[in-house]
């Protein structure tokens, strides 16, 4: 039985070679996104915006989103965004906040109750202070820090500092430029993206984690070896792993960005990129930072073997 290779056995890429363009690359990718950001900003959702949020229930079987989408927009309400919410017949329904006081935002309601007449059940209706929005958006960002820290100190316990360092790195450039393209696009940044964000450094960090395994086993197999040679060596052993990996991914992404509708298409989309900029972080910068690091290349193994060799050698004597 033959397995599918997309990369051909035996492939020789001098990834540490190509180092400086890599740091060149990813220098400018987050300057540039931290310059889009400063000058775009993002394009916050309800969520991180404040606003209304209304559950309603079809009263004529499962409720159709893209109609009521077309038949809110338009009110002349800003944003609004619609959403199945449990069962087919239930729909969520967000409208970014008014200008003005809680008036304003009643007469909202209202319009919405007049458009929609009785066409449907109100379930609920709350309002999203700017209070709790803020609240909202520092817990995103709270989540954020707290998962690259943590993956810190797994990589630091796993393998070594000079590892978790390398992996850090990564993830920031991937959440820098992931928040960089939001601003560029001007696509709405909500609490799904900042889910997308957790789980692109989930993914991200499993694709450094199977690199740094290889290099690992080959620094106590390989003593002699010159350092970037080695990283070269085990980079090119998981490539066809890293890029099989990938590309399914992107498969499953992809059919969901096109065919999943309005509302996943952020959260599809950030994930696209993601995986994108995550398979590459893995490869040309999380193991290149490795080279500006002394690693250590013996363990607790070699102690015992070196032990054996001397109790071998007096018994010689």
């Amino acid at each position: 039985m033959r397995r599918l290779h997309m990369i051909p056995t035996g492939t020789k890429i001098d990834f540490i070679g190509k180092k400086i363009a890599f740091f060149a690359f990813s220098f400018c990718l987050i300057i540039a996104s931290i310059g889009i950001f400063g000058t775009n900003g993002l394009n916050y959702g309800i969520d991180f915006k404040g606003g209304i949020m209304m559950e309603v229930r079809s009263n004529s079987g499962p409720a159709d989103v893209g109609a009521l989408r077309t038949q809110l927009s338009k009110l002349g309400l800003g944003e609004i965004s619609i959403q199945e919410f449990g069962e087919p017949e239930e729909v969520l329904i967000r409208i970014q906040r008014q200008d003005g006081d809680e008036k304003a935002q009643q007469a909202a309601v209202e319009a919405v109750k007049s458009e929609l007449h009785d066409t449907v059940e109100y379930r609920r209706t709350e309002f999203v202070g700017p209070k709790v929005s803020e609240e909202l958006f520092m817990d995103g960002v709270m989540a954020v820090a707290l998962a690259i820290g943590a993956i810190l100190v797994y990589i630091w316990f796993r393998f070594e500092w000079q590892f978790g360092m390398g992996a850090v790195v990564a993830l920031i450039h991937d959440v820098i430029s992931t928040i960089g393209i939001f601003a560029l696009l001007g696509m709405e940044f909500n609490l799904s993206t900042v889910a997308a964000v957790l789980t692109i450094a989930g993914y991200s960090i499993n694709d450094t984690v199977v690199v740094y395994d290889r290099v690992r086993e080959n620094l106590r197999k390989y003593k002699k070896m010159d350092l970037p040679e080695l990283l070269n060596m085990s980079v090119n052993e998981t490539l066809s792993r890293t890029v099989m990996t990938s590309v399914t991914t992107l498969v499953a992404l992809l059919a969901l960005y096109i065919l999943g509708g309005e509302v996943i298409r952020g959260f599809s989309f950030a994930m696209i990129w993601g995986i994108v900029i995550g398979t590459y972080s893995s490869v040309c910068l999380a193991v290149p930072i490795l080279t500006y690091f002394v690693l250590r290349r013996s363990d607790d193994e070699d102690e015992e073997d070196s032990e054996i060799e001397k109790v071998e050698g007096e018994g010689a004597v």
